[in-house]
C-alpha cells in the first residue's frame, strides 16, 4: 500500500449513548471498504472493535478501538468509544486526538444523555461534529421528531444532508445537495435516482433549513441566498466544507448501520468535507501553569502523543498520534514526562486488536508501539524540543469499594494485577489505606469496578470481593479530666513503678499537645518523654469505637517514682493508664471526615439534588449559575459516610447529566444518633 500522507488522512470520534449504534457504524465502514470479508455484529460477538473477551461477553464496548478505512484514497481513522457513562475516559482519550466527531443516534429513542454528553466534549476539544441518526429500519424511528430535538438542543448550525423516509415497509433516503434519492438492496448496494415531484415536495422543509445553514457560512453566498433563495450544488458542497471546518454547519446523516444504509454516504462526505489533522494550524502546550500554541508542522520535527495505553500479562502498548512531522522506524524519541529514551523500532497501525507493522506514519496518523516501558497515557515524545501536549484531563473517580481477596494470600497478586489494569485506565485509582487497613480502588461507576474484578479474575486469575470501605473516623474530648494513672509490678528482684497525675483537654494542634508543669521533681524530667510515648501509643486507638485520637492536650502535673524500681517502661505504662481513665471522664467524642461537595445539574434538578442531601445530612451552602445555560452549581457541606452511593445515586437523578466534585477537607463531630450506631459497629468487629 502507498504511504498515507497528512493531506488524506480523516481522524473521525464516534460518539454517543450507549446502544445508539457506534460500533455498528464503524463495522459497517469497515465491510463497506472491504477492510473486512463480513459485517460484524455486537450481538454476535463477532465484531472487530469489540474484541475484548469482557466486551463479548457483555456486548457493547468497554474501551476505545481504532477502525482505519480507505474510502476513495483517503485514510479515515474511526476511533470507536464506549457510550456508558462508567467508561468516559476512554471518550476522552478518542477526543483529545480526534479532529471530527460523528454522534450517533437513536433513530427511535432520539437525542439521548449521551448523545449532549458527546456534544460537550466535541464543542470542548474544539472539533467540528456531526449527527448519524441511525436505526432507521425502525418502525417507530421518527427522524423529523428526533432533526427537531436536535434543532433545539444545538442550534440553527445544525442542517440535514440526509433525510430517511419511509414508503411503507421501505425507505430512501434523499440527498440534499446533490438532489438524488438512494434505495439499498438486501446487501447494501445504493442505487440513486433524481428527485420525483413527490420527493421534492418532502425535501422542501428540510432544503430550506439547509440553505440557511449553508448560507451562513459566508457574507456572499448569504447575499446571494437573500436574493434568489437558491444555492447550487457546487456551493452547497463548498459551503458544507467550509462549514464543517470553521464549526458553523453540524450535518446530520441517517441511516442504519446494520443494513448498510447511508454508511457510504457518511465515508463520502467525511472525506471529502471533513478536516485533515492540518486544518486547525495549532496544537496546545503546556507553558507552566497555562497553554501556549505551537503551530502543526507536518515536515518539522517528529514529535507524538500517547492517548491510550493497552496492558496485558505480556506487556503493553501506546496508541499514539504522530502530532508533528513524520515517524519512522529508525527513530529514537525522548520521552519529555521522563526524560527516558524510547526507541521506535517497530511501529504498527491497529485495526480493532489486529496490528499491521509500517514502516512511517505521517502526521496526524494513528499508530501503536509495544515495549514502551517508560512511557504511559498522556506522555509526550519528540525528537529534540522539551515540550509537553495538552494532556487529557480524566475526571476524578469518587466511587470506591475496598477489595477483599477470596483467597489468604493473594494481596501481591492482587497488587501487581491492579498496576496493570491502572496503566490501561487513568480514571482508575488504587489505594492501600493505612488508617483503615484496607485495600479500596475507585472508579467512575459500579459497572467499571465490576469489569476490574472480572479482568483481576480472567487475566491474572485471581478472585477479590468488593464491599463498602470503612470510614475514617477519629475521636476527640470535648471537656476535661483530672486522672493519675499508677503502674506498680512486683515480682521478686527488681520491680516497675511508675505514677504521674494528668490533666486532658482538648488541644488545639492536630496531635498531641504534651506539657509538663510538675513542682519539686515528683518525676524526674528524664521520664517525662517515656510519658509522652506512652500517650502518642495510646492515642492510636480512642476509648469510643477503637479509632485513633486527634486534638489531645495532656498535662504532666504530678506523681511519684522509686528511686530502684523506676524505669521508662514502667511511666510509659503508667500514662497508658492515666489515658484509659481520663479520656472516658473527657466527654470523648467520635468526629467523621467532611467533605465540600460542588454538584453540577439542570436547573429542573436543582430541587431533587436538594433534597437528596438533606437526606444524606448534608448543609447546603448556596447556588452558582454555570457556564453552561441551563446548568447550576450545588455546594455544600457533605460527611463522606454519606456520599459513598452518591456516584449511582446522581446518575440516576439527572439521567447521567449530573456531576459533581468532592473533597474532604475536615472532621467534624458526628450527631449522636449515627455516632451510636458507628461505635456499636465497631464492638461488634472487635468481638468477631
Amino acid at each position: 500500500m502507498a504511504a498515507i500522507n497528512t493531506k488524506s488522512i480523516r481522524n473521525v470520534v464516534l460518539l454517543g449513548h450507549g446502544g445508539s449504534g457506534k460500533t455498528s457504524i464503524a463495522e459497517a465502514a469497515l465491510y463497506l471498504t472491504k477492510a473486512t470479508d463480513r459485517l460484524g455484529k455486537t450481538t454476535a460477538g463477532n465484531t472487530v472493535c469489540d474484541y475484548d473477551p469482557e466486551e463479548i461477553k457483555r456486548g457493547f464496548s468497554l474501551n476505545l478501538s481504532m477502525a482505519p478505512v480507505m474510502w476513495n484514497d483517503i485514510k479515515i481513522n474511526f476511533i470507536d468509544t464506549p457510550g456508558f457513562f462508567d467508561f468516559a475516559g476512554e471518550a476522552d482519550a478518542a477526543v483529545r486526538v480526534a479532529d471530527a466527531a460523528i454522534i450517533a443516534l437513536d433513530g427511535k429513542a432520539g437525542v439521548e444523555v449521551g448523545a449532549e454528553l458527546g456534544w460537550d466534549k466535541a464543542q470542548d476539544a474544539g472539533i467540528p461534529c456531526g449527527f448519524f441518526v441511525n436505526k432507521c429500519d425502525d418502525p417507530d424511528a421518527d427522524f423529523d421528531k428526533v432533526f427537531d430535538e436536535l434543532h433545539e438542543k444545538f442550534g440553527t448550525a445544525v442542517c440535514p444532508v440526509l433525510v430517511p423516509v419511509k414508503n411503507g415497509k421501505n425507505v430512501y433516503f434523499l440527498n440534499l445537495i446533490k438532489r438524488v434519492a438512494y434505495t439499498f438492496d438486501e446487501k447494501g448496494a445504493r442505487s440513486e435516482a433524481p428527485f420525483t415531484p413527490d420527493q421534492e415536495s418532502i425535501a422542501e422543509k428540510y432544503t430550506d433549513t439547509l440553505n440557511e445553514a449553508l448560507a451562513q457560512t459566508s457574507e456572499e453566498l448569504l447575499e446571494q441566498y437573500f436574493d434568489t433563495m437558491e444555492i447550487t450544488q457546487e456551493q452547497a458542497i463548498e459551503a458544507l466544507h467550509t462549514g464543517l471546518i470553521d464549526g458553523s454547519i453540524v450535518p446530520v446523516f441517517s441511516g442504519c448501520a446494520t443494513n448498510l444504509w447511508g454508511v457510504n454516504f457518511l465515508l463520502e462526505t467525511i472525506a471529502d468535507s471533513f478536516p485533515r489533522p492540518t486544518a486547525k494550524k495549532v496544537e496546545q502546550v503546556i507553558d507552566g501553569d497555562d497553554y501556549k500554541e505551537m503551530a502543526i508542522d507536518a515536515e518539522g520535527e517528529c514529535a507524538i502523543f500517547v492517548f491510550k495505553t493497552i496492558a496485558d500479562s505480556f506487556g503493553k502498548m501506546s496508541l499514539f498520534k504522530v502530532m508533528s512531522g513524520t515517524l519512522t522506524n529508525d527513530l529514537t524519541l525522548t520521552n519529555n514526562s521522563t526524560g527516558a529514551q524510547e526507541k521506535m523500532a517497530h511501529i504498527y497501525t491497529l485495526r480493532g486488536k489486529k496490528q499491521t507493522e509500517v514502516d512511517s506514519l505521517a502526521c496526524g496518523d494513528i499508530g501503536v508501539i509495544s515495549k514502551l516501558t517508560n512511557t504511559n497515557t498522556n506522555d509526550t515524545l519528540s525528537a529534540s524540543t522539551e515540550f509537553e501536549y495538552k494532556k487529557i484531563a480524566f475526571a476524578h473517580p469518587y466511587m470506591t469499594m475496598a477489595i477483599t481477596p477470596a483467597a489468604k494470600g493473594d494481596e501481591d497478586k492482587i497488587s501487581s494485577g491492579i498496576t496493570k489494569i491502572l496503566e490501561e485506565d487513568p480514571t482508575l485509582v488504587y489505594e492501600n489505606n493505612a488508617e483503615t487497613k484496607q485495600m479500596t480502588i475507585s472508579g467512575m461507576g459500579d459497572m467499571q469496578l465490576d469489569i476490574v474484578v472480572s479482568k483481576l479474575k480472567s487475566r491474572f486469575g485471581t478472585s477479590v470481593v468488593l464491599d463498602t470501605p470503612k470510614i475514617a473516623y477519629r475521636e476527640t474530648i470535648k471537656g476535661t479530666s483530672d486522672v493519675e494513672g499508677k503502674h506498680k509490678k512486683q515480682s521478686g528482684g527488681s520491680g516497675q513503678y511508675g505514677h504521674v497525675k494528668m490533666r486532658f483537654s482538648h488541644g488545639e494542634d492536630e496531635g498531641l499537645t504534651f506539657t509538663q508543669s510538675v513542682v519539686g521533681g515528683t518525676v524526674p524530667k528524664n521520664f517525662y518523654p517515656a510519658v509522652e510515648k506512652g500517650l502518642l501509643e495510646a492515642m492510636t486507638k480512642g476509648v469510643l469505637a477503637g479509632y485513633p485520637v486527634v486534638n489531645l492536650c495532656a498535662d504532666l502535673y504530678d506523681g511519684s517514682y522509686h528511686p530502684v524500681d523506676s524505669n521508662e517502661i514502667s511511666f510509659k505504662l503508667a500514662a497508658r493508664l492515666a489515658y484509659k481513665e481520663g479520656l472516658p471522664k473527657a466527654k470523648p467524642i467520635l468526629l467523621e471526615p467532611v467533605g465540600s461537595l460542588k454538584v453540577t445539574v439542570p436547573d429542573s434538578l436543582v430541587g431533587d439534588v436538594i433534597g437528596d442531601l438533606n437526606k444524606r445530612r448534608g448543609r447546603v451552602l448556596g447556588m452558582n449559575p454555570c457556564d453552561k445555560a441551563g446548568y447550576q452549581m450545588v455546594e455544600a457541606d457533605v460527611p463522606k459516610a454519606e456520599m459513598t452511593d452518591y456516584t449511582i445515586a446522581l446518575r440516576a437523578m439527572s439521567q447521567g447529566r449530573g456531576k459533581y466534585d468532592f473533597i474532604v477537607d475536615r472532621y467534624e463531630e458526628v450527631p449522636a444518633a449515627v455516632a451510636q450506631k458507628v461505635i456499636a459497629e465497631a464492638k461488634v468487629e472487635d468481638d468477631e
